[in-house]
């Protein structure tokens, strides 16, 4: 049985990885497209006040008008203003009332000690008036139904029919108080009082608000309300070419484009329109991998990259599918903008803008007012580009957010002006859904940094957090090995001024130079800006032994840097800051004293590779220069001048350079920049004398 080899997958993984890349991008086709909506889109996009600019629109069926929102609402509130609430009546109270008045009516009259030879007279005239009043009813006044008025109308229902009454027609309790004190005789004032006084107790409302019946009937008149006003005749003219699109030809084209998109959903075939997504997605994602290719050839060969940006574009399309189908009130809630923030952070500013658009080309396929839509998606990304530059403190995607906001606003007010051409039509409620977006859109920061840990990307916030001093492997380095903990210092401050003037990553460069002698932790005696005895190590080894302890502090620094999880992009700085070239004091040495011995060069040789990038390779002369500089007894302008041009030459005949894209003119500029921040460093006057 064969054995599966150790590390098989890796093989297999760089046999197969040019296909990897193209296998990603049709799971990214096909996930995208599985969930995109399935329905024909309506071919016109318009605008209230526009002029038409197609060819005469002819109704191809027959379709009723629907009528506007605020038209929709008017009729539901005649609708609710023309429904009486209901009020029923409790025929039965009066048989309580009547046992608890009687009961209480011969207490009331011995407590009082009124004649006994009036009781039967009172108790039968009083409670006669209290039927009488009951008869015609009192009502539990709602001060909602008043609407500003004392009285109001309002349906009552009695033995399930139902009739037109008035709150003034009827009593209250109140005004049946009044009424029974009015009308009730009596020529025994204490008498008349104490009766008033028990008819008082019993007075309560018989015709109560039914809110449930008032409420189902409500609904059923607002059912029955009509969404339409008119039809549209099939073979009608809906509008002709360059006519103005005005309030009720704008409100026909309205009721077609939803006619023709529900009915779109049963007729048209769905395989057909999947077929279509499939083109124009596929499309747009083969146009990314082109671009990538000619542009960015280092991310299109490294699928972790890739993936990266497949995977936030197939996740911002999949929000939008989610939305659609949830049926957002508004797809403007989506932050769209956190595509180019995330991009512009972990790439650069060209491939920022490229995937924006591209996101936003296939969105527009499905959002109502796709011409305003991209208009507000792209205007509002572009923003979100420029004030990103360099992410390097947190405020920036605060002020970041801020400027998304300020284009939003701008675009939508326009936009309202441009439609309604009134600041009074404006519906500002309309401009919230931006304001969430751009909150969602400070979910970038968190994102970014859980990107750089899955994919292996460094973006300018990590670099800064390792440029810090205070960083445990640096202080390490400070502690262990401070003289090459002063050197890395200034190899950085030579590096960034001079990548910042030719151009380049100025953060990346001072990452590389902190941690490109970081190897040197392990026994930095042996290397001489760590020896301050005068005595050194070396005198006791063959040279041979020497030279490899040295070369070793390279091979050390990459494995100290992986294991402390530095990214690869400062690694490489450790990797190419001596090349391959020899590490010619021992190498000279051996020669000098051991003339007769064979020498293998390859045992005083760094194993490279040489530098290859404009980053790298400056950070090789800055390392060269500044160490070389330290063994110069009296730095003046003119040995420094001359150092500086010996080092930068030796290093181009040695090929070092070759595979760097820095042209002769950089190099000039490399050089006067070292010159001048090395007279700066060693306090060099210059001879103004000489200069006149």
């Amino acid at each position: 049985m064969a054995k599966i080899k150790k590390n098989s997958h890796r093989v297999l993984y760089r046999k197969y990885s040019s296909n990897i890349k193209y296998i990603m991008m049709v799971l990214s086709v096909l996930i995208i497209t599985t969930f995109l909506p399935k329905q024909p889109r309506f071919r016109y996009e318009f605008e209230k006040g526009e002029i038409w600019k197609n060819k005469d629109l002819i109704s191809p069926f027959n379709f009723a008008i629907l009528k506007t929102n605020p038209q929709v609402d008017t009729d539901k509130k005649d609708a609710l203003n023309n429904v009486l609430p209901i009020y029923t009546i409790n025929k039965y109270l009066i048989n309580d009332v009547e046992e608890a008045y009687l009961n209480e009516f011969d207490v009331k009259w011995r407590s009082n000690a009124l004649p006994e030879n009036e009781k039967e007279m009172y108790r039968e005239s009083s409670f006669k008036l209290l039927k009488s009043i009951y008869d015609k009813g009192i009502i539990a006044i709602n001060a909602k139904h008043q609407k500003g008025s004392q009285n109001y109308d309002f349906s009552l229902l009695d033995n399930n029919v139902s009739r037109a009454v008035s709150s003034q027609d009827v009593f209250t309790v109140q005004t049946a108080l009044d009424y029974f004190k009015d009308n009730f005789q009596s020529v025994n004032l204490k008498v008349k009082e104490a009766i008033v006084n028990l008819v008082e107790d019993h007075l309560q409302p018989n015709i109560i608000f039914n809110e449930k019946l008032t409420g189902i009937v409500q609904e059923n008149a607002i059912n029955s309300l009509s969404t339409t006003r008119g039809m549209v005749q099939k073979g009608e003219l809906i509008i002709a070419k360059n006519n103005v699109i005005d309030d009720e030809i704008y409100q026909k084209l309205q009721s077609f484009k939803e006619i023709y998109e529900a009915q779109s959903k049963s007729i048209g075939d769905s395989s057909l329109v999947y077929f279509g997504q499939i083109l124009l997605v596929g499309f747009n994602v083969c146009l990314l991998m082109v671009f990538l290719h000619l542009f960015r050839k280092d991310i299109f060969a490294d699928n972790r990259q890739l993936s990266l940006i497949l995977l936030v574009t197939t996740t911002m399309l999949l929000a939008l599918s989610w939305a659609i189908k949830l049926n957002l009130p508004s797809l403007y809630y989506i932050p769209y903008c956190i595509v180019p923030i995330i991009i512009r952070i972990l790439f650069d500013t060209r491939l920022a803008l490229y995937l924006h658009l591209l996101v936003i080309l296939i969105a527009g396929f499905f959002v109502p007012n796709s011409f305003e839509f991209v208009y507000y998606q792209v205007t509002a990304g572009m923003v979100a580009i420029y004030s990103i530059r360099n992410l390097v403190k947190r405020e920036q995607l605060l002020l970041s957010a801020l400027f998304i906001l300020t284009a939003y606003f701008i675009s939508f007010v326009g936009i309202a002006l441009l439609r309604e051409g009134s600041i009074g039509q404006i519906e500002w409620l309309n401009f919230v859904p931006f304001i969430v977006s751009v909150l969602l859109s400070l979910l970038a920061y968190p994102l970014i940094y859980a990107f750089e840990r899955l994919f292996g990307i460094t973006s300018d916030v990590a670099l800064i957090e390792l440029t810090n001093t205070n960083n445990k492997l640096l202080r390490e380095l400070a502690f262990k090995a401070p003289g090459t903990f002063q050197h890395s210092l200034q190899v950085a401050n030579l590096a960034e001024a001079a990548i910042f003037k030719i151009g380049g990553n100025s953060l990346l460069v001072r990452a590389g130079a902190l941690y490109h002698d970081i190897g040197k932790i392990e026994n930095p005696q042996y290397f001489i800006e760590n020896q301050n005895t005068g005595l050194s190590p070396h005198d006791k080894l063959p040279y041979e032994q020497s030279a490899q302890i040295i070369i070793k502090h390279v091979h050390k620094g990459i494995e100290i840097t992986r294991r402390h999880q530095l990214p690869e992009s400062v690694i490489d700085f450790i990797r190419t800051h001596h090349g391959n070239t020899r590490v010619d004091y021992f190498y000279q040495s051996f020669l000098k004293n051991s003339p007769e011995k064979f020498v293998d060069e390859n045992i005083f040789r760094y194993p490279g590779p040489i530098p290859f990038s404009k980053e790298t390779g400056v950070l090789m002369l800055a390392d060269s220069v500044e160490a070389a500089s330290r063994s110069l007894k009296n730095p003046d302008a003119q040995s420094i001048n001359d150092l500086v041009e010996r080092i930068i030459d030796y290093k181009l005949e040695q090929n070092q350079l070759d595979n760097c894209d820095i042209t002769l003119k950089d190099l000039e500029t490399i050089k006067l920049i070292f010159k001048t921040m090395l007279m700066s460093i060693y306090h060099v006057r210059i001879d103004y004398q000489q200069t006149l």
